[in-house]
């Protein structure tokens, strides 16, 4: 490719995240009561190179930037979180009239909550994830030290000991997490995306949703977003919970997609594979490893502690009725096409151990941008 081909890229898929942008702000702007809707003006995007900021909302220009950097390199979820705090500048200024009041005033906060934007998405230029990896290290305690230190004897070549390391650290997160719904009603909550925004996604991500759902803690509910790469809306699996449920969840949703992808790669090198029978296997891995926590948590957590783990967190649930006021429920059709491909899957997927890494859920996560 040469240099003009690359510029020529680079400026198409600027084109596109501005794009993405106004669609994202119209969006927002969406959820809000019709009185505020109809006073709140479309303003201008632009990218800038400015290091010193991720964002700012300039009201004589009426114009929202976002720095280069982080649109163009950053996941979408850190993207959108920047520009819904600069939205709740643009709202706090011009319609809830906060002349007068400091920059993170009493407007300020009360348009975040309209919005559902993060007041400190901004602050001392850490992203969404970078600002996750701190909360959840605030949140680091011994049983968080135990369940690593298990993790990483879940690396061990025998498969006895690896597997058995893995199951004691899932009872650790299981008993914390009661421990915690218990004993802290101030617990904080964040969301993020977990994958890529897509146009489509296939069977097994909604079996992989559900798997981090039921058994990590989380909540997940499948939101518009913009997908850069085909300058259109689609959506993409958004889960919620506490700053450490959400690492392990995103970390264990990154190791199962890896796992499916490096063991269907040696499968399919074999003989001519369709895209179905793809969806088939995976979906047998998932569910594979689902039954295998089912068997191992019934005889090692009581049915009263069950019963905790599956009601849902009062608090988890109010944290998202203010995030998304309505929400639907959706029916999935499609059944298993290939039983081999599926019985296959299902058996890798009964012999799965996560292992080290639970702490860090993709490299990604504590990225912050370059200093100024």
């Amino acid at each position: 490719m040469s240099a003009d081909d690359d510029r020529n890229g680079s400026r198409a898929r600027e084109r596109r995240v501005l794009f993405g942008l106004a669609c994202e702000w119209e969006l927002a702007v969406g959820d809000l009561d019709a009185a505020y809707r109809e006073r709140l003006r479309r303003p201008l995007f632009r990218l800038d190179d400015n290091p010193g900021r991720l964002g700012q909302w300039d009201a004589d220009k009426r114009e929202i930037s976002l720095y280069r950097q982080l649109a163009i390199r950053h996941p979408w979820d850190e993207v959108r979180d920047v520009l819904r705090h600069e939205m709740a500048h643009q709202l706090a200024q011009t319609v809830l009239a906060a002349d007068g009041q400091p920059p993170h005033g009493p407007a300020f906060q009360q348009a975040c909550l309209m919005l559902r934007a993060d007041p400190a998405a901004t602050a001392r230029r850490h992203t969404l994830h970078a600002r996750l990896t701190a909360s959840a290290s605030d949140d680091d305690t011994a049983c968080h030290g135990r369940i690593r230190k298990l993790l990483a004897l879940a690396r061990s070549p025998n498969a006895n000991e690896a597997e058995a390391a893995m199951l004691k650290a899932h009872e650790l997160m299981a008993r914390h997490h009661i421990t915690t719904l218990r004993t802290d009603p101030r617990r904080r909550f964040a969301s993020i995306f977990l994958g890529r925004p897509a146009l489509r996604h296939f069977r097994e991500k909604y079996f992989l949703a559900n798997l981090v759902q039921d058994f990590y803690f989380v909540q997940g509910i499948w939101v518009p977003a913009f997908v850069v790469a085909k300058g259109k809306m689609g959506r993409v699996l958004e889960i919620s919970g506490t700053p450490a449920n959400i690492t392990q969840a995103g970390y264990v949703h990154a190791f199962v997609e890896a796992h499916i992808d490096r063991r269907w790669a040696e499968w399919r090198s074999r003989r001519r594979m369709t895209r179905g029978q793809r969806s088939d296997f995976a979906v047998g891995i998932i569910e594979g490893f689902r039954a295998k926590l089912e068997r191992e948590r019934r005889p090692k957590i009581d049915a009263a502690e069950r019963a905790l783990i599956r009601n849902p967190d009062g608090r988890l649930e109010a944290y998202l009725q203010q995030r998304y006021p309505q929400t639907r429920k959706i029916q999935r059709g499609g059944g298993r096409q290939d039983p081999e491909a599926y019985d296959r899957g299902h058996r890798i997927g009964e012999k799965l151990v996560l292992h080290r890494g639970i702490s860090h859920p993709a490299r990604r996560t504590g990225r912050r941008l370059p200093p100024a």
